[in-house]
């Protein structure tokens, strides 16, 4: 009878533990995961390093000794785990490399070690000479992307916007990455990640300028949080001559307090505006570019010339506005040489990339065929039920995959209204402020009375 017992008891506990793995897994996770892939990785780890070919032959003088103490050959040696430790969404295992392995050889290997230690995902860099890190999480953790409890805001220009693959917050960095370019088909979460953008922004001492040729629909919603809004070409044009007549400005402010002598201290001498005395430095400003094709198509000679003053302003921004404050995030579903001159230099100058689902491989080369070839497939496969996943990458080769939390427009607009105070008010920019719209009441038939906007 005790035996029965035990046994239904067994199954409850069995069953109660996959439902917990399917339904919660990071709570499986922490709560017997962590456990499970310790061991694992404790009793298989030499074999798995020597199946994926991550050892090295025994040296010369043990061979000798082997020898000549008539003892067996020794055994190829793996690499010494330095330290292994848990994390919420993973292990983060830190290897000391053998004379004569490289870290090339543990990047290459990163899916074999995934399927050998039965985890969800490993990623591989290297922390200093000699030393590799080896990130693996034990659950998908962009199925429901959650981000954690505790994330690292601060109040300069860096600011969370997804989650990565490895569990590690992704962010977008500013100061480090002036300029970016985010594309991304219909449907794809494009829009989510750039209202994530403006709700992480929005509380920060920074100025919105907005171009949304949409007739404004994506962005004027957000407009008590934005110093200019456009939602024509025309009104475009003008609006980034006045950016660029700003940014002339600011250069002239810096070299008049740059006043370079013998006796001014290092810590003084400045390019930017961040070198600048805080009474003097000009509020940054990001731009956010909602739909950059349509800035750049033409029907008759008019719109042709439009669209080049369109362009030459981007191009003048993005070549020279990182100095002066001025930071340009553009958005579109393609992006590529069919849309005119200077699209190709203007894309140069965008060092950020993230590109969402997109509808053929030749989107995907817009954003990662100059820099990554092994980004452009990771972007060819992301799934459509994955609204929101993207590929993040840089000029200098890195991506990872990282997925933006649904962030509703409701949310997004509840965020810009809280911080309204904090929009500053640009001279160069006046012009192109919003109207916000007054509130009143009006009478809906069969209904309470309600809030609408005149």
């Amino acid at each position: 009878m005790s035996g029965n017992v035990f046994l239904i008891g067994f199954v409850v506990l069995v069953a109660a533990v996959l439902v917990l793995r399917s339904l919660r897994p990071a709570w499986y996770w922490m709560a017997f995961g962590i456990a499970f892939a310790m061991l694992r990785v404790s009793v298989r780890y030499a074999s798995v390093m020597d199946a994926c070919g991550l050892t090295v032959p025994p040296s010369r003088l043990r061979l000798t000794l082997a020898r000549v103490a008539s003892r067996p050959a020794p055994n190829s040696r793996p690499p010494r785990i330095v330290r292994m430790r848990p994390t919420r969404t993973g292990l983060v295992l830190r290897l000391k490399m053998r004379p004569g392995q490289d870290a090339f050889d543990f990047t290459a290997s990163t899916d074999r070690l995934r399927h050998s230690f039965s985890m969800q995902g490993v990623t591989s860099r290297e922390i200093r000479s000699g030393v590799v890190e080896l990130r693996m999480t034990g659950y998908d953790v962009l199925k429901r992307v959650k981000m954690p409890a505790t994330v690292e805001r601060g109040t300069g220009l860096r600011i969370p916007v997804a989650l990565r693959e490895d569990g590690e917050v992704h962010y977008r960095d500013y100061r480090q990455v002036p300029h970016a370019l985010n594309l991304g088909a219909t449907e794809s979460g494009k829009s989510v990640y750039q209202r994530q953008l403006v709700k992480e922004l929005a509380a920060r001492d920074v100025a919105l300028v907005g171009i949304d040729c949409k007739q404004g629909v994506e962005l004027f919603p957000l407009a008590r949080r934005f110093s200019a809004l456009a939602d024509n070409p025309d009104t475009a044009a003008e609006l980034l001559e006045a950016l660029v007549g700003r940014m002339a400005d600011t250069y002239q402010v810096i070299r008049r307090e740059q006043r370079i002598s013998s006796d001014t201290p290092d810590a003084e001498i400045t390019a930017d505006i961040w070198g600048l005395p805080d009474p003097l430095r000009p509020v940054p400003v990001v731009l956010l570019v909602d739909e950059v094709a349509e800035l750049a198509l033409f029907a008759n000679s008019a719109e042709k010339k439009r669209r080049e003053r369109i362009i030459t302003a981007l191009v003048r921004l993005v070549q020279l506005g990182r100095a002066a404050g001025i930071y340009v995030e553009i958005c579109g579903q393609r992006f590529g040489a069919e849309l005119g001159d200077g699209i190709t230099m203007l894309r140069a100058q965008l060092t950020g990339r993230v590109s969402h689902r997109v509808n053929d491989e030749a989107s995907a080369k817009m954003a990662f065929g100059d820099i990554s070839p092994d980004a452009v497939t990771a972007t060819t496969q992301i799934p459509i039920e994955r609204p929101g996943m993207a590929v993040a990458g840089d000029s200098a080769g890195g991506w990872v995959r990282i997925r933006t939390p649904f962030t509703s427009l409701r949310q997004a607009v509840t965020a810009c209204n809280t911080h309204a105070h904090r929009t500053p008010d640009i001279a160069e920019l006046a012009a192109f402020r919003p109207v916000l719209p007054s509130v009143s009441l009006v009478k809906v038939p069969g209904q309470a009375t309600a809030p609408a906007t005149a």
